[in-house]
């Protein structure tokens, strides 16, 4: 575990969550408390789908926690081209970061230098609005090389995250895949550790794995099961 992230400290464990609700049913009411318990304790993003980015933004006005969407979710089969205005829109909505999936079948496919462009392009789009790109690699997909080869491409496109998965495939997030990621793009980029992250137990692991941010729908109940909440 990196010695600069103190996980006995409500507010550091806070500021590596993006609280998440991508759940297609998730309602307006849904994500005005997401918006709500994100300003309460100060996560560093809410994670929503596209629609609701505007209002996401309206609710988070001036609370210092940005708007993370998702992009070409949950496939990541979608054209660059379809990628990219969707990514345009939601930061013309108030994105400030964006979480892509990666082209699998294009990556499994050995199409290395389409896999490359399609993040580089996103890269360059968000970074010319100050946005921050994440790329979801859907690791329970892959194998060893698949995953140590998409990080690699995801490293050499500019990207600021690689990330484990979107939570809704076979699998979410494991130490041993953190563990792959981290050591594949040294300090170079972030690590999201996403999918299946519900208790302080497992978000620990993750972080002494490597991870420096991680996506949860649990961050409340995380943080209320600290003894150190009293003081938060």
């Amino acid at each position: 575990m990196s010695p600069e992230i103190d996980l006995k400290n409500p507010r550091v464990i806070a500021s590596l969550i993006d609280h998440t609700l991508l759940k297609p049913e998730a309602t307006r009411a849904d994500i005005a408390g997401l918006c709500a318990e994100a300003r309460d304790f100060q996560f560093a993003s809410v994670c929503i789908n596209p629609y609701w980015v505007r209002f996401a933004a309206s609710q988070l006005e001036g609370s210092g926690v940005y708007v993370c969407t998702v992009i070409g979710f949950p496939l990541g089969a979608n054209d660059t081209r379809t990628k990219i205005d969707e990514a345009e829109f939601a930061m013309q909505d108030g994105a400030r970061e964006l979480d892509m999936v990666l082209n699998i079948g294009a990556l499994r496919s050995k199409e290395f230098h389409a896999v490359q462009k399609d993040i580089a392009d996103l890269a360059d789009t968000a970074h010319s609005r100050g946005a921050i790109l994440k790329v979801i690699l859907e690791t329970c997909l892959l194998n060893h090389h698949e995953k140590v080869t998409a990080c690699r491409l995801a490293a050499q496109a500019e990207a600021d995250f690689v990330k484990t998965s979107t939570g809704f495939s076979t699998a979410g997030a494991t130490v041993a895949d953190v563990e792959l990621m981290r050591s594949t793009v040294g300090e170079q980029i972030g690590v999201k550790a996403s999918g299946g992250v519900r208790t302080m137990e497992t978000l620990a692991k993750m972080v002494e794995a490597g991870a420096n941010r991680i996506g949860t729908s649990s961050g409340v109940n995380i943080l209320r099961g600290l003894d150190a909440v009293e003081s938060y």
